[in-house]
């Protein structure tokens, strides 16, 4: 069993026993591993107040081949992200980026995935409350990209056949992007109008402004997104915390 250390972030943690913790900790060198942190839950362990949801730090795993559960025997914290939980807003698109993470990300070394969300969590701890909507969206869709499901919107995804760059646009979440007027005959998309078009541009960009969306329009993208994560990525999984994150549940009257 080698002992390996590398930069990680605690996507969730579970109470296995009394005393011990299962965590499931996106790792920069091994992607994503879940452990038994043995002690975890005693007064003096050697973990602390370490293991917090969205935390940063340095974990030391000794990897078992050939078996799913490894041994945490440290977790060296380097960032507990408190500022996450100021807010349902904020910890409800972390919680999404999390199960993105945690349920769709390869058990092998992606580093891009982890240090987009290493860069994503700290953005939504400290962006400012009128804008944590549009970002969350910005940054789940760039998760969902860096995984390999980026939506194409300047050409065809059937036949490659160049779009318009102006007006309404015919989106095909089945497809993983936007269709030309004949291939998008009768396949039931979304039609998306060239406000909401340019909009989904923008937040697909990282370079560019953030839109500005009312709450309808909010309501609307946030719908898009979490279709397509559920048909490219989903595969029938339950994904509760992405459903929270729709819904909004805590703005209802």
């Amino acid at each position: 069993m080698p002992l390996v250390t590398t930069p990680a972030i605690v996507l969730s943690t579970l109470r296995y026993s009394e005393t011990s913790k299962i965590v499931r900790l996106a790792t920069r060198s091994h992607g994503v591993q879940s452990a038994i942190a043995k002690g975890a839950l005693r007064p003096r362990s050697r973990f602390g107040a370490a293991l917090q949801l969205f935390s940063d730090g340095l974990a030391h795993l000794m990897l078992k081949e050939h078996r799913e559960l490894h041994l945490l025997t440290a977790f060296d914290v380097t960032h507990v992200r408190i500022g996450l939980a100021e807010r349902l807003d904020r910890y409800a698109a972390a919680s999404s980026l999390a199960e993105v993470m945690l349920r769709f990300a390869p058990p092998d070394p992606h580093p891009e995935s982890f240090d987009l969300l290493r860069d994503a969590l700290d953005l939504l701890e400290q962006v400012e409350d009128d804008r944590v909507e549009a970002t969350a969206l910005r940054l789940l869709w760039a998760l969902v990209s860096s995984l390999g499901f980026t939506p194409a919107l300047d050409e065809c995804v059937r036949d490659g056949t160049p779009l318009d760059p102006a007006g309404p646009l015919a989106f095909s979440t089945r497809d993983g992007g936007a269709l030309c007027a004949a291939c998008a005959r009768g396949q039931g998309t979304t039609t998306l109008p060239t406000e909401a078009r340019a909009d989904l541009a923008r937040l697909l960009d990282l370079d560019a402004e953030l839109p500005a969306l009312d709450p309808r329009h909010a309501a609307a993208h946030r719908r898009l997104l979490a279709r397509f994560i559920r048909f490219h990525l989903g595969e029938g999984a339950a994904l509760p915390a992405l459903d929270f994150w729709e819904r909004r549940p805590w703005t209802a009257a």
